[in-house]
């Protein structure tokens, strides 16, 4: 009887996701003269921006700095339209580099890596997929994203709704119309700060359902001026280096005093500025904003008595204000949220005491009151930083797999590679700065280390390269240590899993800021790579 699989190709690497962060990789690896495929589960590249397409999605970093910057030609020919760039616009841009970097020929798309498995007499990833292909790679690189696992919430009934439902993170792409529905939305993350205004915009009727209140501020979004663009574009390094030596890894013309050492009058006049700029500058107002607490109060504060100026019923304002610390969850920049509770088509329900019930066939029940709708939407965010690679059965050294050495929480060196695993490399992995920062720029860094670790390899001609237990211990200590010394390690957000039922809370990002992380990184290589063990 004759072997009727597939035959395995060979390469240099496979790669694992084809979002921003996979298309660099694939584009670096070319330039250093690495065979590589990129593996993608959508029909097409661009990530988060593939898949998120619900109203009113767009980034919340300046899209004239949420973009590549290694290439110069790139930067210069690429035209933002907007200062927050919305989904369809990135999705454009993304696709613009693919064809300029001719990247589609080394991309499979409608394809879903099953498993990843390590041979270790060969030093090679033996790689499958959901249509049965094989690869046989000396390295396999994850660009599966930080936020790309849709959590679904586990509430009685969800699947005996008869009518449409909908989640944020898994949108249909020829979009959705609610025009005369009534549309309840859970959830008031990120997603829903910025779906909530549309959909009520369009529905007869919108009820959300919120468990927990987020601190957001105003994006302040507006076409972009024709001057700022011509003026960025001609001092782009600038820009670039500035940004790159700000703790979040993008300009929010940081205020470098601590609010201590400010006098009652310079903190209102600063708040009044950040509230004005928009945005995520707010994280640029105070130097002391995430480690002390009499500043994060008042910023709070501020922000809590904007909320209650917006929102006209004191009841419905007093629901959306949030009590916990300001910024231990990622600031939300938003256009009218609040402003769309004062609507008569809008309701909002608190389930933070009561939560939903069940959903039946014509919508939900919270307590004995039942809501009937034509649809339902779930902004129930993701299973954040690990949630996609659990998803792949991934075995290293002696067939243990990723998932059983992660149960109490992930554990990387540098967030680029987990001990036991070798030649596996993570971009923008827990334990980097990742989610913390402007992501786009956190990539190329991540990139373009992983490329100079496998040139190095080339070089001194080395087979495998693994973190070291010991590494890998120290950077988990220091990287809770940093936590703790930090106000955000206060509350229950995504950050720490806490939002995924049964997940083991440890808090996932390098908060200790980018400019240290990325010197260490360069230290840990000017030192040959110290706390790797290479063979």
């Amino acid at each position: 009887m004759s072997d009727q699989r597939t035959p395995t190709q060979t390469l240099d690497a496979v790669v694992v996701g084809a979002g921003f962060a996979g298309l660099y990789m694939l584009h670096r690896l070319r330039q250093l003269g690495f065979s590589a495929r990129v593996i993608e589960a959508g029909s097409g590249a661009g990530g988060t921006w593939f898949w998120n397409r619900y109203p009113g999605a767009r980034v919340d970093i300046e899209s004239m700095q949420y973009s590549y910057q290694f290439s110069e030609e790139l930067q210069q020919e690429w035209q933002w339209s907007e200062r927050y760039a919305p989904q369809a616009e990135l999705l454009a841009y993304i696709n613009h580099v693919v064809e300029r970097f001719d990247l589609a020929r080394d991309i499979q798309f409608n394809t879903r890596v099953v498993s990843a498995v390590f041979d270790q007499a060969g030093s090679r990833w033996q790689v499958t997929t959901d249509g049965d292909d094989r690869f046989s790679a000396r390295f396999c690189i994850m660009a599966t994203g930080c936020l790309s696992a849709a959590n679904k919430p586990d509430i009685k009934g969800i699947d005996s709704f008869k009518g449409p439902t909908y989640h944020t993170g898994e949108w249909p792409h020829d979009g959705v119309d609610f025009t005369g529905k009534r549309v309840g939305i859970i959830g008031t993350g990120s997603s829903a700060i910025q779906a909530i205004p549309e959909i009520a915009r369009q529905a007869a009727h919108l009820t959300v359902f919120q468990r927990t209140p987020t601190f957001s501020v105003p994006a302040r979004n507006a076409p972009l001026d024709p001057e700022y663009v011509a003026n960025v574009k001609q001092n782009y390094a600038a820009l670039r280096k500035t940004a790159k030596q700000q703790f979040v890894a993008f300009d929010t013309k940081a205020n470098e005093r601590a609010a201590t050492d400010m006098s009652a009058e310079e903190i209102k006049v600063e708040l009044e500025r950040r509230w004005a700029m928009g945005g995520l500058n707010f994280y640029g107002g105070f130097a002391d904003l995430l480690v002390n607490q009499h500043t994060n109060d008042m910023v709070a504060d501020f922000v809590r008595e904007k909320i209650a100026q917006k929102v006209k019923n004191p009841a419905t304002a007093a629901l959306l204000t949030p009590k916990v610390i300001f910024a231990c969850k990622r600031l939300c920049a938003d256009t009218d949220y609040f402003e769309t509770y004062n609507r008569d088509n809008v309701l909002l329900v608190d389930i933070s005491t009561t939560p939903i019930a069940e959903i039946a066939s014509e919508g939900l029940t919270v307590a004995d009151k039942a809501y009937a709708f034509d649809a339902l939407v779930f902004a129930t965010g993701f299973d954040a930083m690990t949630g996609s690679l659990n998803k792949i059965d991934i075995r290293g050294s002696g067939g243990n797999t990723l998932k059983e050495k992660w149960s109490a929480g992930p554990r990387t060196y540098l967030g680029l590679c987990s001990a036991g695993f070798p030649n596996l490399f993570t971009i923008s992995g827990p334990g980097s700065p990742s989610v913390f920062t402007n992501m786009v720029t956190s990539i190329e860094q991540h990139v373009e280390y992983i490329g100079d670790i496998i040139a190095y390899m080339g070089k001194h001609k080395l087979s495998a390269i693994d973190a070291t237990k010991e590494a890998e211990d120290a950077w988990v200590d220091h990287v809770n240590e940093v936590a703790g010394g930090t106000l955000v390690n206060s509350c229950s957000s995504w950050y720490l899993g806490a939002n995924i039922p049964g997940k083991q809370r440890v808090f996932m990002p390098y908060i200790g800021g980018f400019p240290p992380y990325v010197e260490k990184c360069n230290e840990v290589a000017k030192n040959g790579y110290e706390g790797f063990a290479l063979k």
